[in-house]
């Protein structure tokens, strides 16, 4: 059975096809073009728009620009979920898989709640599928996780946790019980751990559906660019204005595998960290 958990925008943003989270019950595929518009870049910019330092959730840690306010998500969704994800202490480090800080610690805000795991998977399109995962499980909705591997086989959680593994010869993946039922959040990890294993920015790509207009653009909402490695970001919060303009909140992870992170914006410096996000425009060149 294939699981559609993703609608796909067909925007660039950078390298990045823009692509929205499906909050709704509806699988329906649309698709669209983009064009470009570049702007200046800045990777050490700091935040223009005060943070709250001491907000323990993206919500209350990150301030909207002047004249906006959150969005307010709908009880339950993804989008509520990902608004209320916890927050490490304001200035924590990005750590790698290591237990090390990476070098590079000039383009993000925020560090979310996530361990990294220790080894070298929980990267860019796996930092999706643990946000989407987290989701699902702290929801109840246990049936509804699985994803799809690169091959195209399908591995559900509800059969990692019955004890049933992936056993790779070549290109063929079979599914095997060896080992005992558990149930536990450590040995969900371990499923993840799985599915990071086999999985990318590819599958993650096979797994959405196009969406057309700017108003399907919301919290939950992924932007990815398939392929190896490709790369993947997630919208994690939105705020719009009395006009009914909306600015947004990115996260993602990275390489080697690290903190899931709240990347700031340097390209619109008056909004920085939040984005401006829209189907007809790029907002600058990549540096992936």
């Amino acid at each position: 059975m294939k699981l559609i958990f993703l609608q796909r925008i067909t925007l660039l943003i950078a390298l990045f096809v823009f692509t929205s989270c499906n909050n709704s019950n509806s699988n329906d595929v649309e698709s669209i073009s983009d064009t470009e518009n570049e702007m200046e870049y800045d990777s050490n910019l700091p935040p223009t728009i005060p943070l709250n330092r001491t907000g323990k959730t993206i919500k209350e840690r990150i301030t909207p620009p002047a004249g906006y306010t959150w969005v307010t998500e709908k009880e339950g969704s993804f989008g509520a979920f990902l608004q209320d994800v916890k927050l490490e202490a304001d200035g924590s480090p990005i750590l790698d898989y290591t237990g090390q800080p990476i070098s590079n610690q000039s383009e993000h805000v925020a560090i979310l709640n996530y361990d990294v795991g220790n080894k070298n998977l929980q990267q860019c399109a796996d930092a999706v599928i643990r946000l989407r995962a987290e989701y699902l499980l702290a929801t109840q909705q246990e049936d509804a996780i699985g994803f799809h591997f690169t091959s195209g086989d399908y591995c559900k959680w509800l059969d990692y946790k019955n004890g049933m593994r992936p056993q790779v010869n070549g290109n063929s993946v079979s599914f095997v019980k060896t080992a005992n039922a558990d149930p536990s959040y450590a040995n969900f990890r371990n499923y993840l751990d799985a599915v990071y294993n086999y999985a990318g920015t590819i599958s993650v790509n096979r797994e959405t559906t196009p969406v057309q207009s700017d108003a399907d653009i919301h919290a939950g909402c992924i932007l990815i660019t398939p392929g190896s490695p490709g790369h993947a970001v997630m919208i994690v919060g939105e705020a719009r204005n009395k006009k009914g303009d909306s600015v947004f909140i990115l996260a993602e992870s990275y390489m080697p595998a690290q903190s899931i992170h709240i990347i700031t914006n340097p390209f619109e410096k008056d909004i920085n960290p939040w984005y401006h996000l829209s189907l007809d425009k790029k907002i600058g060149r990549a540096h992936v």
